[in-house]
Parts: structure tokens; C-alpha cells; sequence
């Protein structure tokens, strides 16, 4: 048999490491078409004489494009019988990727977890993303449902890792040469650094982005993500939804965009803490996003910038002035898709 069923649930074993096909070199089109997708506006990632500026050799590839192509290299591998991604952890930015860059990725099986039904499982792995110089890019750790083949397929015992709550502000790493002396909020679009917010402070970034199905499916194969439920309509007419599920990358994306209008000197990603993609989105639903500070942080022997962390909560076909949430229970209401917890960098006065 030479082509590739991709592997299910009980394929799987504790400790295993996968090597992941299929380098990838980072363009310039990748770029344009990323902006054309998203509509980030941030300057940093904009603008080669903006970053140049602040001491870097051109504008970097926006962190989460950088994160998608990553990612993308999993699938085949991991979630290609996806029923669905579940969530994010100890997601680390640890070098600014650039046109011209090749990325590459490997996994290692951390933790496996057979469902009740017996259908499927969680896989949990963490995945490393290289340059052409064998330098770390990237670090992250995911956990995904995925199918199994035979419902009666013997499976391991149940290993759940234990994950980090946050990255600890000394595990943030600033962009090498990224300075803010030269700072300029006018042509980044907003007057407000680090010190100008505050703990609880929570901010409705009022726009809204409609998903078209081709735009996800675009998106989708940029990133060489191959999982079946983003793309074969006729396996997911059959499923309880009946259409297919947008990438949750392109909700966090799109989420990302939107925080500009409030937080438009945010410049660049430095961890994801956690996330989870809490209900499905489907081609059509138009995203929204409000945003809460968390938690500031200094920088050791950085006073001119300083972390901020963010939990962004996106929802579908619902405007978030009231900044909907979970409840009590910790129960979200349906128009909620995507909760994340993040780290970014700002400049400080």
C-alpha cells in the first residue's frame, strides 16, 4: 500500500517521535497572502523600514503565519482523522522568522487519553519548529481528538500531561536587536504603550470579519494542513454539523486582527499560555473579539518594554460590547469560539 490513511487514535504510542515531511520556505507571497486573508495591520510585521527602526533587518513573518506553517507539518502526522483541536499550551515564539526561511517540524507523543465511547482519543504532543539553520522557531504543545480505525483496538494506558498554567514572564524571549527607543505610536496607529493599561481592564475591539468558505479553505492549504474535516465535504455531510469545520488557527487569526483597534501596539506574540477552541465555526459566521489584561509583566533588564497577557475571547455572529464569557460553571454560551490566553510585547515610555 503506498498512499497514507494518516495514523488514528491507537496508532499512537507514548514517547514516539515524529519527524514531519515536507520543509517549508517562508515568501514574500505567503506574506501578502496572509495580510489578504486577515487584514492585520500591526507595524512591525508591516513595514521593513518601521522594524529597521527598531533594530531589526526587515519586517518579520507575522508570529501566528510562522506558528500556521509549523503547525501545517503536523497534520499528516497527527490530526488528519481529526475530529477536532482542542487546545493550546507552552507555546513559546523563540526566533523571528523571515522571508526566505525554511521551517521544519518534529513531534513527540506527551500524553494519550481513550474517550468513554471508545471511538476516539486525545493525543497530546509537543512539536518543535526549525529553521534552515537547525535554530528553534517555535515550541508548542496541542491536544486533538482524533478517530479510531477499530472501536475494539487495544489502546495504552491513559497519560494526561502536566501542562504549565502560564510561561513564566523569564520564559519570554524578545525578538534579538528589537529596541524601542525609536518608537513611533503615530505611524503604529494608537497612543498606548504598556503603562497606559491596566489589570481587569477589558477592551471590545467592536469590528467584525466575516468568514467566506473559500477564504478558510485558502487558508487552509497555505499552511499544507491536510485534516479531513476542513476540507471533504462528503465525509462531513455525514457528521452531526453536516459541513466542514474552519481551522481554529484562522479563528485565532482573525481574532488577532481584530485586537488592533485597542491594542495596536501589541507587536508582536511572545507565548500562548493556553487556549481552547470551546464551539465550532462554520463558513458564514462573522467574528468579533473583546479582549482582558490579565497580567503585566516587566522584562528583566528591559525598560523599554514590557510583556502584557492577554485573554482574548472570540465569538460568531455575536458583537461583544457586553463581553460575553462563561458563567459561573464555566459553561460558555454557544457564540463563544475561541478563548485565549496569550502573552504579547509592547513598548514602554
Amino acid at each position: 500500500m503506498k498512499t497514507n490513511p494518516g495514523n488514528f487514535f491507537e496508532d499512537f504510542r507514548l514517547g514516539q517521535d515524529i519527524v514531519h515531511a515536507t520543509p517549508r520556505t517562508v515568501t514574500a507571497g505567503d506574506v501578502a497572502l496572509y495580510t489578504a486573508l486577515y487584514g492585520p495591520r500591526f507595524a512591525l510585521q508591516s513595514s521593513d523600514d518601521f522594524a529597521r527602526a527598531l533594530g531589526l533587518p526587515a519586517a518579520p513573518v507575522d508570529d501566528l503565519l510562522a506558528f500556521h506553517v509549523v503547525f501545517g507539518k503536523t497534520v499528516p502526522d497527527i490530526s488528519l482523522n481529526a475530529v477536532a483541536n482542542l487546545g493550546y499550551a507552552d507555546v513559546r515564539w523563540l526566533k523571528s522568522v523571515y522571508p526566505g526561511d525554511t521551517l521544519a517540524t518534529r513531534s513527540t507523543v506527551i500524553g494519550l487519553r481513550e474517550n468513554a465511547n471508545r471511538k476516539s482519543g486525545i493525543v497530546y504532543v509537543r512539536s518543535t519548529g526549525t529553521n534552515q539553520r537547525g535554530e528553534t522557531v517555535l515550541d508548542y504543545v496541542r491536544w486533538v481528538m482524533v478517530r479510531k480505525a477499530r472501536e475494539a483496538a487495544p489502546t495504552p494506558e491513559t497519560v494526561v500531561p502536566d501542562l504549565p498554567e502560564r510561561v513564566a514572564p523569564d520564559r519570554l524571549v524578545v525578538p534579538a536587536g528589537l529596541a524601542f527607543a525609536g518608537y513611533d505610536y503615530e505611524l503604529a496607529g494608537q497612543p498606548h504603550g504598556w503603562d497606559d493599561y491596566e489589570v481587569a481592564e477589558k477592551i471590545d475591539h467592536v469590528d467584525g470579519m466575516t468568514i467566506e468558505e473559500a477564504e478558510h479553505m485558502l487558508a487552509t492549504r497555505l499552511y499544507q494542513n491536510t485534516a479531513k474535516v476542513h476540507f471533504n465535504q462528503l465525509q462531513q455531510g455525514a457528521s452531526p454539523l453536516g459541513r466542514r469545520l474552519i481551522y481554529g488557527g484562522h479563528v485565532i487569526s482573525l481574532a488577532r486582527a481584530l485586537t488592533f483597534n485597542g491594542l495596536a501596539n501589541a507587536v508582536s506574540v511572545l507565548a500562548i499560555n493556553g487556549g481552547r477552541h470551546v464551539n465550532p465555526t462554520l463558513a458564514g459566521h462573522t467574528i468579533h473579539a473583546w479582549s482582558e489584561v490579565v497580567e503585566k509583566a516587566e522584562l528583566p533588564g528591559r525598560s523599554d518594554a514590557g510583556a502584557l497577557r492577554l485573554r482574548t475571547i472570540a465569538t460568531k455572529d455575536q458583537p461583544c460590547a457586553a463581553f460575553p464569557d462563561r458563567d459561573a460553571a464555566g459553561k460558555y454560551p454557544d457564540s463563544v469560539v475561541l478563548d485565549l490566553d496569550y502573552w504579547v510585547l509592547m513598548p514602554r515610555r
